[in-house]
């Protein structure tokens, strides 16, 4: 009778873990599937936004796209000048490159244009030293007119300070007051920049 008696309890305890454990697997289940649900489903309250929201989003997108065409544009007008200012110095380096060369060889033309004021007509003629001097000015002169290098005009022209250096004054009638009478150096121009004013003499009225 004992023996029985024993076998009964073991019966019940077997049972009783069996149905804790199922216990236990449902609530597990019911745990997971409303993890699950709050993941997929979030609330309305944290994805939804404002109309406010929104707008303020979309001024501040518009703003950041006209901050970047304002930059766009700048940075096109500095490229631009930057390619206008590296054309125009090419460009004057082109047309003044030789500028310091010339300017060496200024007193050579002003030398040979001595020497051949300072013979006389009847020297002129037949002497061909003065003959070969006045063909090396001539085929010079050429050369400073194929790269735009010209004289400045100034005879009986109005005193101009960009272009004369007035080394003294003589009166005169024969002149209105202020104008070049004689010139005791040439000007040079090239192209449009001074290369050398002309060393003139500048008339003055009487009285």
């Amino acid at each position: 009778m004992a023996r029985r008696t024993k076998i009964d309890i073991q019966t019940d305890d077997s049972t009783s873990s069996i149905i804790d454990d199922q216990k236990t697997d449902d609530s597990l289940s019911e745990l997971s599937g409303e993890t699950d649900a709050e993941l997929e489903a979030p609330s309305a309250e944290t994805s939804a936004e404002t109309p406010d929201e929104l707008r303020s989003e979309l001024e501040s997108v518009k703003q950041e796209a006209q901050e970047n065409y304002e930059k766009y544009l700048r940075a096109s007008a500095e490229l631009d000048n930057v390619r206008k200012r590296t054309a125009r110095e090419l460009e004057d380096f082109r047309k003044f490159s030789l500028e310091k060369i010339v300017k060496e060889l200024l007193p050579v033309v002003d030398n040979l244009e001595r020497a051949i004021q300072a013979s006389g007509p009847n020297e002129q003629d037949g002497n061909g030293l003065l003959e070969g001097v006045d063909l090396v000015l001539k085929d010079i002169l050429k050369v400073f007119d194929r790269f735009g290098i010209r004289p400045i005009e100034s005879l009986e022209k109005p005193f101009d300070p960009t272009f004369h250096q007035a080394v003294m004054q003589e009166e005169t009638s024969d002149q209105p007051d202020n104008t070049v009478i004689s010139e005791l150096q040439k000007g040079y121009l090239m192209h449009d920049r001074l290369l050398r004013p002309a060393m003139v003499v500048v008339s003055r009225n009487p009285g």
